[in-house]
């Protein structure tokens, strides 16, 4: 298994690292057997598949039984921890410190709540210092989640705020900046050059992998993209063994889809 270190060395700008991400046991080994040595964790797959609530912090027990199994394993992974699984920093940090005596390369903080609202900067920032001076070793991806819940009318917008809170976090001991949804190349070329620390996007319905790292991309996630495709291949998959001549590939779940599952709406 590759060493936080090295898996830091990776987030390359214009050289990113492609990080798939896994929502159990099984997804992460077949990701590992196909020669993935670090793999993110979806915070949406984890909760969804346990019949939880994504963002709602009730996933905190799976995600630590997940990271217990895949470590175990020899598994790579870094770990998606919402925004902390709690609003006291020192919480947030004793979990921190339980991932890390595991073994993870690394976990995401988010910096939105289960209603879907940005939380306070102070907060986040003080959750990020907490974390970082808990489990010095790990890399640290604080999340801004400003292009993710639309916050701000523009693009302009949106990104003043992202850069504005990535900012803080890095200055807080974040390793790097996650501003997930989606983005004008323009802005990740922007962004990448403003947050002073290396840069992690999804994966972009309308930018390829070579588009993302042009813009100076470091690190680039799938999220909740492989999960959402294994639940609409089920569909595929039972049309084929009925042999149905009528059905057409219903393609991938949209996010609001598979929240929707669990009943919620965060």
């Amino acid at each position: 298994m590759i060493t936080p270190a090295e898996f830091a060395s990776r987030h390359r700008p214009g050289k990113p690292l492609l990080l798939p991400n896994a929502w159990d046991g099984a997804s992460a080994r077949w990701l590992a057997a196909r020669g993935h040595d670090a793999i993110g964790t979806t915070s949406l797959g984890v909760a969804i598949a346990n019949g939880l609530r994504d963002g709602s912090g009730e996933a905190a027990d799976v995600t630590m039984r997940l990271a217990e199994q895949l470590t175990a394993a020899g598994v790579g992974i870094t770990v998606d921890i919402e925004s902390g699984f709690s609003d006291d920093p020192d919480e947030v940090a004793g979990y921190a410190r339980r991932l890390a005596a595991l073994g993870v390369l690394g976990l995401n903080v988010e910096d939105s709540d289960a209603s879907g609202e940005l939380i306070d900067p102070d907060l986040a920032a003080a959750k990020v210092a907490a974390i970082r001076a808990a489990a010095p070793e790990l890399f640290v991806n604080a999340r801004t989640d400003a292009f993710w819940i639309e916050a701000g009318g523009s693009v302009a917008e949106r990104e003043a705020t992202a850069v504005e809170r990535a900012r803080r976090y890095v200055a807080a001991g974040a390793s790097g900046v996650f501003v997930p949804g989606a983005l004008p190349l323009e802005a990740i070329a922007r962004l990448a050059s403003r947050v002073g620390a290396p840069l992690n996007v999804l994966v972009q319905a309308d930018a390829g992998f070579g588009d993302l790292a042009a813009s100076g991309a470091a690190r680039v996630s799938t999220g909740s993209l492989l999960f959402r495709a294994a639940l609409g291949a089920i569909d595929d998959a039972v049309a084929g063994a009925l042999g149905s001549t009528e059905h057409v590939p219903g393609g991938i779940p949209s996010y609001a889809d598979v929240v929707a599952l669990a009943g919620g709406d965060s």
